[in-house]
């Protein structure tokens, strides 16, 4: 009876060691420390720091650059801001 008991746990336990030990594509992409090479370098020089250049790029429906947020819930599109909180665009955004 005892080992009807464990298995349930063993597997939980082992599920949960595997998820820990494993690193997202989008971590590993970070890791690597490299920009996105079609990021023009002047948008680069006045993107706020703090946010993934590796993963920013320019979304034509709005004509503005927008970088990956990996949050401790999801992941999602964020706007590239400048140091003072404006949207880095190639075009004025409506």
């Amino acid at each position: 009876m005892m080992r009807v008991r464990s298995r349930p746990a063993m597997l939980l336990a082992a599920t949960l060691l595997l998820g820990a030990c494993s690193m997202t594509l989008f971590e590993e992409q970070q890791a690597n420390g490299s920009r996105n090479p079609e990021l023009p370098d002047s948008v680069a020089s006045i993107a706020a720091p703090n946010q993934d250049l590796r993963s920013a790029r320019l979304r034509p429906e709005d004509g503005c650059y927008w970088y990956q947020y990996a949050g401790p819930v999801e992941t999602t599109l964020l706007p590239l801001r400048t140091a003072d909180g404006r949207p880095i665009c190639t075009q004025s955004a409506s």
